[in-house]
């Protein structure tokens, strides 16, 4: 049976600045104004990243709007928020933290069976002429499947 997955956010520029090497799941700890927020889907993940703070990992600079129908004590829209992870992914996790030059980015944000959920990756950055490598090969690709069609 598959699970009823609703997109929250992605975060299309982590596959523009970094190479993605593996992808793990997590849930979030929100308040309850936080998950009718992301109900909403006002969910920004454009410069957030992933951090470890003594054996727990936060999402850092995530920004949920404030629920629309808030009265005057809302949640701070950009604070951390912990991550709930398998005792195995966070050892695996602490050790790519230890490696020079890997980050952890957030790809998107959803719910699944209701349980608000991210899925973030390991990543190296890019050095700028990979970035436009990158693009170029997308653009022969486009230009390539326009010629298909035509035929």
């Amino acid at each position: 049976m598959k699970d009823k997955i609703e997109i929250i956010s992605k975060n299309r520029k982590a596959f523009y600045s970094y190479t993605i090497i593996d992808k793990y799941e997590a849930g979030l700890i929100l308040l309850g104004s936080e998950v009718k927020s992301l109900r909403e889907k006002k969910l920004t993940l454009k410069d957030s990243f992933v951090t470890m703070k003594k054996d727990r990992f936060f999402l850092v600079n995530a920004h949920i709007s404030p629920y629309s129908h808030t009265g005057i004590g809302g949640h701070d829209p950009v604070r951390n928020r912990e991550l709930l992870l398998h005792k195995k992914e966070i050892i695996k996790l602490k050790n790519v933290v230890a490696q020079k030059g890997l980050t952890i980015v957030p790809l998107k944000a959803y719910f699944k069976r209701g349980i608000a959920k991210i899925e973030f990756a390991t990543a190296k950055g890019k050095k700028m002429y990979q970035k436009k490598e990158a693009l170029k090969i997308k653009d022969l690709d486009r230009e390539a499947s326009r010629e298909m069609r035509r035929r």
